[in-house]
């Protein structure tokens, strides 16, 4: 199933076998704790084929994910300065990892067998080259990282390598660069924050230099400019909070959120605030009795003419 392309199914299908071995073991221990004693059996013994079975299951699992894991590589296209060359290494190293998992899946025993021992001797041998491609991925993520110069670059690098960034050696490496997206979004709150108050008292004075569209009119072009304001800020926010949990518990993360949460307040409540003078100032439409009843004046006035 691995070989015909089936990483997916055949993850799943490992991972429903580990778990009946697992729930298995749960309900002998529940039923022997009920028998109070009665059970004399050593339950090393018991399980010592089953463990083996739910041992191989957890490697042949590691090695789909693995694959679905780099099988996204073939998509990414790096840009920027260096994107051409980055991208033939990260070509080179996802074709050295297709010749890995054909070698390892090309040996003439059943590698679910927990009989053939030498499993473990391939499987080592395949998990030492996973490691070095990790190390040389993780060489190709960083160096793109340092040559995109915005942070919503940095950000769309991170999304484009979505999968092999879950693996360990390539997390290890991306934690230090997480603290430069945190500096860098922090520089930029504090950017936004000084347009906002020197933009907004341009605004409101009607200035010429005020920070919005020559073709809208006053509020329109307010609740317009603090929409872009708003959305400049709030993007790369969304992508911080789905970083690891040791970043977010660090404490450059929580006075990013701080200076965040009182920036989007306060452009929020200034954007409230240029709705609800937008609705004072929009002319009533006359009602409908009014209407009606000028209609019925000049009705009977016409009538009174012609009498």
């Amino acid at each position: 199933m691995i070989k015909a392309e089936e990483p997916k199914q055949a993850h799943d299908q490992l991972t429903v076998a580990f778990d009946v071995c697992a729930k298995f073991k749960d309900a002998y221990f529940e039923y022997k704790q009920k028998a109070k004693g009665q059970w004399k059996i050593t339950t090393n013994a018991l399980f010592v084929r089953l463990d083996s079975f739910s041992e191989r299951c957890q490697d042949i699992m590691h090695l789909t994910s693995t694959i679905i894991q780099f099988s996204k590589l073939q998509k990414i296209e790096l840009g920027n300065t260096k994107g051409k060359t980055l991208t033939d290494i990260k070509d080179q190293i996802s074709t050295e990892f297709d010749k890995a998992v054909e070698e390892f899946t090309s040996v003439t025993f059943d590698i679910m067998d927990i009989e053939r021992r030498e499993f473990d001797d391939h499987y080592f041998k395949f998990r030492q080259r996973m490691k070095e491609l990790d190390r040389r991925l993780a060489s190709i993520l960083t160096q793109g990282f340092d040559d995109s110069d915005t942070i919503i670059g940095k950000f769309k690098l991170l999304d484009s390598f979505e999968g092999p960034l879950n693996r360990t050696i390539i997390q290890d490496e991306l934690e230090r660069k997480h603290i430069t997206l945190l500096d860098m979004y922090k520089q930029d709150l504090k950017i936004v924050s000084t347009i906002f108050i020197e933009g907004k008292i341009l605004v409101d004075k009607q200035d010429e230099k005020a920070p919005i569209s020559n073709n809208l009119p006053p509020i329109a072009g307010a609740l317009n400019w603090t929409k872009g304001l708003l959305e400049r800020i709030k993007e790369p926010m969304d992508k911080l909070t789905q970083l690891s949990q040791s970043v977010q518990d660090r404490e450059e993360y929580k006075d990013v959120q701080k200076l965040y949460a009182s920036l989007y307040k306060n452009i929020k409540e200034y954007d409230n605030t240029k709705s609800a003078n937008g609705r004072l100032v929009l002319p009533s439409k006359p009602t409908t009795t009014s209407t009606s009843s000028c209609s019925t004046e000049r009705i009977h006035h016409q009538k009174s003419l012609k009498d």
